[in-house]
């Protein structure tokens, strides 16, 4: 950089200020704010417990392939536990509760470009690799486990292969297919023209009574865009977003009511039904409400900061260590599972908690290795294309 000569440097009114002006008359300086603490920790950890609640019902709450990996039912391993593990598969809902928030209010303020960056960049390079890796892992001649075809694998990397009918790599993928779906739709009302209270309002209101009417109607296109079985878990999030940014705001609590309300309904009338020996396992209406019930409380209370004392860094890396342990857990766990407990001879009770501390522990190389280097580098390529 040129050295600009002492004698033709412009002086600033502030130096002029000083100068000429008594101590008592100079202009203060300018008061620089410190940047807010967005993080809260706290919500990293409900992330986490969410995806511990999913893994416990793949792992022992359900019976599919897992029982081949256990080599008989898991309620035969878990004879007491196998009936709580059911009620594990609600962690969905209490992760669209915890989307709703943080989509909020990572849209809030933010351009259109910039939101679908931060999307695309933390969703897809654990996403990818995770694809690799279970193609790669249930195509060795040790595994037992069907691997998908070729064009199939080349059509998970889009997202799009529910809708296109193609098998899944990932089971829990169907999940993910919901969560852009979400995007697609907060990007166009909210993020697009530009988020305020009124707007994310209506957008809450607009879309509680489209969920509604789709129920009645029974249309499978206005079932697939506007997800009435999952819209009142991601509305009721974006409630509580209002709520953390201003917790006597009347309407946001009743978005944030109304959510619950339909929610549980909702969970119930998905995952109810009567007593059945030919079913793995039987969940009662009170135990469904009362999971619902735990994601909507739970995230209250972070919104309203009660839960502020909790702000450990480690809880930071167990919300980074969520989402990649979502993604391989469940066919990846049944590989392992079957290792540990057949081939091994683990015991069933230490097999459930080694399972889960590889697969965190796999979540955590895919953090360091794909998602540090890929995930900055692709929101930095996203934001601007025309460099």
């Amino acid at each position: 950089m040129t050295e600009i000569p002492e004698d033709t440097r412009t002086t600033s009114v502030g130096t002029v200020a000083r100068a000429v002006l008594p101590a008592a008359d100079r202009p203060s300086p300018p008061q620089v704010k410190r940047p807010r603490e967005n993080r809260l920790r706290a919500l990293d950890g409900l992330r986490l417990i969410a995806a511990l609640m999913v893994a416990a019902y793949h792992y022992g709450g359900r019976g599919g392939e897992v029982t081949q990996a256990w080599g008989s039912s898991p309620a035969v391993q878990f004879p007491t536990l196998h009936s709580w593990f059911a009620y594990g598969c609600l962690g969905v809902q209490v992760f669209f509760v915890i989307s709703g928030f943080v989509i909020c209010m990572s849209g809030w303020g933010r351009p259109l470009r910039s939101f679908f960056a931060s999307r695309a960049s933390r969703l897809l390079p654990s996403y990818w690799a995770a694809i690799v890796i279970v193609t790669v892992v249930f195509a060795l001649p040790v595994v037992a486990y069907r691997t998908v075809s070729p064009s199939d694998t080349l059509v998970n990397l889009t997202m799009m292969q529910q809708p296109l009918g193609a098998d899944r790599v990932l089971g829990v993928c169907w999940t993910l297919w919901a969560e852009v779906r979400f995007y697609a739709l907060f990007a166009l009302c909210v993020v697009m023209p530009g988020a305020t209270r009124q707007r994310v309002i209506m957008f809450c209101a607009g879309w509680t009574l489209a969920a509604v009417l789709t129920q009645a109607a029974n249309e499978p296109l206005l079932d697939l865009v506007v997800m009435p079985e999952y819209a009142p878990f991601f509305i009721g999030g974006i409630g509580l977003y209002l709520v953390h940014r201003d917790r006597h705001d009347a309407y946001a609590w009743g978005i944030v009511i109304v959510s619950w309300l339909i929610g549980q309904n909702q969970a119930v009338r998905g995952l109810w039904h009567a007593p059945n020996p030919d079913f793995f396992s039987y969940r009662t209406t009170f135990g469904i409400v009362l999971v619902v019930t735990f994601g909507f409380v739970a995230v209250a209370v972070i919104a309203l900061g009660w839960l502020n004392w909790a702000n450990w860094r480690w809880l930071t890396v167990a919300g980074a260590l969520t989402y990649p342990f979502y993604l391989v857990h469940e066919h990846l766990g049944w590989v392992v599972i079957e290792a540990y407990h057949q081939k091994l001879d683990i015991p069933a009770y230490a097999t459930l908690p080694l399972t889960v501390l590889t697969m965190l522990t796999l979540a955590w190389l895919l953090n360091r290795f794909v998602e540090d280097p890929l995930t900055p580098r692709m929101r930095s390529l996203l934001n601007n294309p025309k460099r």
